[in-house]
Order: structure tokens, then C-alpha cells, then sequence
């Protein structure tokens, strides 16, 4: 067996040091300071949007008032006052805002309300800058019920959807029209259901053409999806059920199709894609120019992307483009340069010519020119490196996030667009760490965003191609000076072998005032699935400098299957093995590094949320010599009973590698728990279902395992609702984690 190296080329330290003349409590966290106050608020950017193609941008101030910033002179002139967004009296939140293409009018977004993980539903009113007057959309609706509002391209109507139908508002006369009628809870027009929204990052769903003729929109039919209900009991006297569409894994998925709307007839026409539609996913649409529309279609097991284009004027549907894989086929998500959803929209170069593709077909993820009318392909991006992310285009570039040396980090690229090009590093050396960025449709400028071990969260605009900062736009100095007067842990980056041969990389926090003389505890945190990573150089949390302040290490790891810039061997290795392949690599480069004479190998803790409550589980159950302690938050403690998509997706059906769900699923080991075991879990999950925690007792029961188990009442898969939650759940977390896993 290898012993880890902990000492590679690159080590990155946590240089903020502690002053030693603050007092005991000034310089040490506690819980309260950290759930309980504003004493360590970060600053964040607010919303921005480019106009006039990147020479300015606009940004809310003051909470309600939009400010114009030139991108050169840093001019600074108000674009709407605050005066002006008033409604009953009242100053109008802005939660974000858009601006019609000649720049006339705004469209502000307020008293929004959650429909599933995001605000979406809300209020929208409209200023005209050149009359200076604000306007409420949708007022014969009821308040906070529209979504997704915008104008067309001559300013003269706006579109949006209210409970499942599409409408059509006309400023002059101020004429509402529906243009379709049959949206229910079942069909949902213009917008998506849950699994759309949660798998695909799809909530906005209908777009008008570019010469405002037709507006194209999905059509998600939920009419035979299975309803799962929620059941609240601290709301009235009786229990309320709260009814979810969800797709089970293995369940038939919703139908979806594309209608196109004709602004003169105000009827729908449908865009007879091939194939079974209930078998079929549609993820992404959008408009080429004002004839062409371009179509991205998913088979069920989503090994098969099929992109076609749609002329309205001769209805041809043309396929254009396929792509295969024996495993999967990602869209634009998961993006490697964050954990996340991203745009499924292709980007369009060459004056519409071609669009830019992400494939994974040579080992690497690697960026494609694909020519429209032909489909040929063009390879923009060669090497042996990850393309993590798109950046943005110019008539001659494409920019991009990449990290060829160093898969815990992400810097910005650029590279020739004919394909012919020599890579180019546009981030400097002096931004180590993670780098993502905005980049105006110019090219010329960007809002970049800048965070590593080093470095809490800063933002500024630069000019590109150099790179050079033009404003400092997010510095959170008071935060750092609240960082510089706590004790601080060292952090260092490494890899671990396993025993086979499998190499992860690694981030270790360290105790405050590291003695290696002496023995500590092990706190490892764990995820590890394809929808994220955790061995990477960002900021860290509070609650883990806490953790090392009492003396833990904390330690985490990236196993195969999780979305790292190694390659696409490293990433798809997990195809129907999730929960296999993932907790033997996590466990076994566990024992590889409890080798070490500092670690305590008989006080090792494990925890985790949603795929790492998963992972908590499996390594707990398969591993009961290492761990001692698991606690699990919002697990899938059951692969047959989360969604279909995303189960699907790397999983396969069910019903053809039964198998493959009940070897990766942590109650099929339950049994074989030792140590102690906490499980915390919201009962108005809608992502992660309570019913899986139950399932999990019901087992552990079976096999007089005991264990400890905490649900909080009508929280979502966040646990994050309620006064005081936030508190209760890591002290909870960190009282069991010092009764079993205690400091000496």
C-alpha cells in the first residue's frame, strides 16, 4: 500500500493570522457568532446588466435605484431614481431587472415567492425612461403570480406566464391576451415541473423570435406523473398534505413538446419533433435569427443528444447534429468551474453560422464548431485538459474556464475560433485560486470574480484581453479584518493513493496550533456524485475554521465520478455504480491517510448533504472499521426512489439493471452499522424525500441498529426555513460530533 503524499509541488496556505492580543472569545468562533449574528456578513455584487454591448452596465443601488456605470470612464450617472419605482407609497425591492433592446423601458422584478429552489414567481412593473412611467403588468391577476416577464423586440408588448398559461400585454393599449388556454397544474406551459427545473436547470420556458412574430414555449404534460404528498402537521389543528408531481426513478417522465405561438392568429403550432414523446426530453431551445430555431432532444437514458433546427416559414425540421455515449451525455451542466446548474443554450458564432458544443468524445471535454447546415465538425480546444465552463465569444475568440495543471482550480482562456489558435491564459498569476466571470457582449470588458483557501470572495471589472482591472467592484475588507483577528487554520492541498492505485485529490484543514507530536480527530466531509466537487481551492467556511479551532482535522476528498477537471474517463467511471465505486474510493483513501502517526484512527468522524448524506450512509455501513461516527443530511437513502432524470441519467432503468440500484443503495447495507449514527432530515423535502429516512429507520430498526434521528418540521432539502434553524442544525451537528467524536 502507498502511503499519501501530503506534500506536493503546490501547497496552499491559509495565511491570515491570529492576534494574539484579542481576547479568548474575540479570537475563537462560536456557533451563535456564526448562525446568530451579522457579525461576518460578506459582501456580494449585486445584479448586473451589460447594455449597449458592454460599453456600460447597470446595477441596483440603494435597493431601489438603478445606476448606469460607463465601462471605460467609470462614469457613474442614475438610470432610474429611486423616486420613480414607487408603488402605493412604497419604494419597489428590486430583486432583479431587465431592459428592453433600445434601452427605453426596465422591467423590475419584486414580492417574489419560491416555486421549488428559486423565487420565480412574483410582481413585474415597467418605466419608461422616456416618459417616466411605471406601469404594473398583470394587475387584474393576483398579486406575485407572474413569471418570467419580457419584451418583445420592439418594446411594444411584454409576455409572461401566470398559473400555467402564457400571455400577451400590450403597453399602449394595455390589452391583456391569452394566448394559451389550457394550462393547468398537469400542463404546464411556458414553464417547467419540478424535474425539468431541478435536472435540467430549466424554469424560464418560452422565448420570442427575433422579429417578434411567433413566441416558441415548452409544453411539460404532468398528467400522468405520480403525485407524492408531503404532510404538514404544525400549521392547523389537522394534517395538510402537500401534494408534489414527482417522477419516480424507473416512472414514465412527463411529455414535453414545443409549440410556436403566431403574434397575428394567436395560435399554437407544434413542432413535430420525432419520437415517443413521453420517452424524449427536450432540454434546450433557442432562436438562431428570426426563420431558425435550434432544438436539442435527449433519449430517455440520456445517452443520445439529437439537435435539430425548425424553419416557421417552410416548417422543416432538419437534424443537424447526434452525439453518443455508452454512458451519458452532458448538456452544458454539470458546469466543472462550479457546482450547478448551467444555461443548456448553445452558443451561436460565425454570424449564425455555427454553434459551439462541449463533447467529451476524445478523453478530454473539449469545445466543437459545429456548422449549421452541414454539421461538420471543427475542434477549438485541443489538448489533454478539461474544458470546465464556457466564458464568452467575440467575432475571434472564445473564452473559457479551463485549469490544465491543477484540477482544484479554475482560470479563464481564450483560444482562436477557427480552430487554429494557440492557447492563451488570460487570468494572472496573482489570481490563484477559482475565477469565474461575466463577459460583455463586446468582449472588451468583464466582471470577475475571484475567491481560494487565501482569499474571501472579490469582484472587479477588468478590461480584456489584458486583464486589466478597471474598478474594484466587491473587496469585503471588513470580513477580512473580522478573518484576521480569529485563529485560523493552516490549509494545505495533496493528493491520496488508494490501494488501487486510484489517485484523489485532497484539501486538509488543520487543527489551530498543529502539534504532529500529538494525536487528533478526523472530520471527514464527503459528497462525492457527478453534481459536485469538494476538494477545491475556495474560500473556507466558517463552521470548518470552528471545527479546527476545537482541534479537528477536516479533511475532503474528490472520489471518480465527481465532476474534477480529470478527465472524462475519471467522470463517467461512476455510470451504474453510484455508491459503489464512490465510497470504495472515499474509504479506502481514508485508511491511506489515517496512516499518518497524527491522526487519531480511533476517533474518525464522517459527514455529508444529499449525495454526501448518501455517501455518509454507504461509508458508515461498508467501512465500520474506519468510521466511528456518520451524521447524514437529507440522504437518498434508497436509489429507486429519487427522480428519474437525474437517477436515470447514471444510473440506467431500473427495470433493466435492477442490480446496479440495490448495490449502490445504503439501506441494502444498513445491517452492518457499528458505530453512531445521526440522521437529520427536513420533512418538506421535495428534492430528497423524508420517506427515504423512514425507509432507512425502518431497517435499522429491523436489525436493532440504534442510532439517533433528528426531522425537522416542513424544512425543504436546504433546512433552512424558520427562525433559529440554522442555529439548531449545527449545534445539533457539532454537539453529537463532540459526544462521539470528542477533542482531548
Amino acid at each position: 500500500m502507498r502511503f499519501p503524499t501530503l506534500f506536493p509541488c503546490t501547497i496552499f496556505l491559509f495565511s491570515l493570522v491570529s492576534t494574539s492580543t484579542f481576547a479568548q472569545q474575540k479570537d475563537l468562533l462560536t456557533l451563535e457568532r456564526i448562525y446568530a449574528s451579522s457579525e461576518f456578513q460578506q459582501e456580494r455584487l449585486q445584479p448586473i446588466q451589460w447594455i449597449e454591448n458592454g460599453a456600460a452596465y447597470v446595477t441596483v443601488e440603494k435597493g431601489n435605484e438603478l445606476a448606469r456605470w460607463d465601462s471605460k470612464s467609470l462614469e457613474k450617472s442614475v438610470f432610474v431614481p429611486g423616486s420613480a419605482l414607487q408603488s402605493s407609497g412604497k419604494p419597489i425591492n428590486i430583486e432583479s431587472f431587465s431592459l428592453s433592446d433600445d434601452g427605453s423601458k426596465v422591467l423590475v422584478f419584486t414580492n417574489s415567492s419560491r416555486v421549488w429552489r428559486s423565487n420565480t414567481k412574483g410582481d413585474y412593473f415597467v418605466y419608461d425612461l422616456v416618459s417616466k412611467e411605471l406601469k404594473q403588468l398583470g394587475s387584474e391577476f393576483e398579486p406575485s403570480s407572474l413569471m418570467f416577464a419580457k419584451f418583445s423586440s420592439d418594446n411594444s408588448k411584454v409576455a409572461y406566464v401566470q398559473k400555467f398559461n402564457l400571455y400577451l400585454e400590450d403597453f399602449v393599449t394595455g390589452k391583456v391576451t391569452q394566448l394559451t388556454v389550457d394550462g393547468t397544474d398537469k400542463i404546464i406551459n411556458g414553464t417547467f415541473d419540478w424535474a425539468y427545473e431541478e435536472e435540467f436547470g430549466k424554469r424560464d420556458g418560452f422565448q420570442w423570435s427575433p422579429d417578434d412574430k411567433f413566441i416558441s414555449y415548452w409544453q411539460i404534460d404532468a398528467s400522468k406523473i405520480g403525485t407524492f404528498y408531503m404532510i404538514n402537521n404544525t400549521d392547523s389543528v389537522y394534517s395538510k398534505p402537500i401534494p408534489l408531481q414527482y417522477p419516480k426513478v424507473g416512472q414514465e417522465p412527463a411529455g414535453a413538446k414545443i409549440g410556436l405561438v403566431d403574434m397575428v392568429t394567436k395560435q399554437t403550432k407544434w413542432i413535430p419533433v420525432p419520437g415517443e414523446e413521453k420517452e424524449n426530453y427536450l432540454p434546450g431551445m433557442q432562436w438562431i435569427n428570426a426563420d431558425l430555431l435550434l432544438i436539442q432532444q435527449m433519449n430517455r437514458k440520456q445517452n443520445l443528444l439529437t439537435i435539430w433546427t425548425f424553419k416557421p416559414s417552410t416548417s422543416e425540421l432538419k437534424k443537424i447534429y447526434t452525439e453518443s455515449e455508452e454512458t451519458w451525455v452532458d448538456l452544458a451542466y454539470p458546469d466543472l468551474s462550479k457546482n450547478g446548474w448551467s444555461d443548456n443554450s448553445l452558443p451561436i458564432v460565425d454570424g449564425g453560422k455555427a454553434f459551439l458544443r462541449m463533447t467529451e468524445k476524445d478523453a478530454w471535454r473539449h469545445i466543437y464548431k459545429v456548422n449549421i447546415s452541414n454539421g461538420q465538425k471543427t475542434l477549438i480546444t485541443p489538448g489533454a485538459f478539461d474544458v470546465a465552463s464556457f466564458g464568452g465569444v467575440t467575432d475571434k475568440e472564445v473564452y473559457f474556464i479551463a485549469s490544465p495543471n491543477n484540477p482544484v482550480q479554475r482560470y479563464l482562456y481564450a483560444i482562436d475560433l477557427a480552430g487554429k489558435g494557440k492557447l492563451r491564459k488570460v487570468t494572472p498569476e496573482s489570481f490563484s485560486g477559482v475565477n469565474t466571470y461575466n463577459i460583455a457582449p463586446n468582449g472588451m470588458v468583464a466582471v470577475h470574480s475571484h475567491q481560494s483557501t487565501n482569499d474571501p470572495l472579490s469582484v472587479r471589472l477588468v478590461s480584456l484581453p489584458k486583464h486589466d482591472i478597471v474598478k474594484n467592484l466587491v473587496e469585503n475588507t471588513a470580513y477580512k479584518q473580522k478573518l484576521a483577528s480569529l485563529k485560523t487554520p493552516e490549509i494545505k492541498f495533496t493528493t491520496v493513493t488508494t490501494s488501487e492505485g486510484v489517485t484523489l485529490d485532497a484539501r486538509v484543514i488543520y487543527p489551530i496550533d498543529f502539534d504532529e507530536t500529538k494525536k487528533y480527530p478526523v472530520l471527514f466531509h464527503v459528497y462525492g456524485e457527478p453534481w459536485s466537487t469538494v476538494a477545491t481551492d475556495t474560500q473556507v467556511g466558517l463552521y470548518n475554521i470552528m471545527l479546527a479551532q476545537k482541534g479537528y482535522f477536516i479533511i475532503d476528498m474528490d472520489n471518480r465520478g465527481t465532476p474534477t477537471l480529470k478527465g472524462s474517463a475519471w467522470r463517467k467511471s461512476i455510470y451504474r455504480k453510484i455508491g459503489v465505486i464512490n465510497a470504495q474510493d472515499q474509504g479506502l483513501a481514508a485508511k491511506e491517510l489515517l496512516k499518518l502517526p497524527y491522526l487519531d484512527e480511533t476517533r474518525v468522524a464522517v459527514w455529508g448533504w444529499s449525495g454526501g448524506g448518501s455517501m455518509t450512509l454507504n461509508l458508515m455501513f461498508k467501512f465500520p472499521e474506519i468510521y466511528q461516527t456518520g451524521m447524514s443530511v437529507a440522504a437518498v437513502s434508497n436509489q429507486l426512489i429519487y427522480d428519474n432524470i437525474y437517477q436515470e441519467r447514471y444510473m440506467g432503468l431500473p427495470q433493466e439493471n435492477m442490480e446496479d440500484f440495490v448495490n449502490g443503495s445504503p439501506i441494502t447495507y444498513a445491517k452492518n452499522l457499528e458505530g453512531n449514527l445521526l440522521i437529520v432530515h427536513g420533512t418538506g423535502d421535495d428534492n430528497v424525500h423524508y420517506q427515504g429516512a423512514e425507509m432507512l429507520m425502518n431497517e435499522l430498526i429491523k436489525h436493532n441498529k440504534q442510532f439517533q434521528m433528528m426531522p425537522y418540521p416542513n424544512r425543504s432539502h436546504g433546512i433552512y426555513e424558520g427562525e433559529g434553524t440554522s442555529l439548531h442544525l449545527y449545534t445539533l451537528l457539532t454537539n453529537y460530533l463532540l459526544g462521539h467524536t470528542p477533542v482531548n
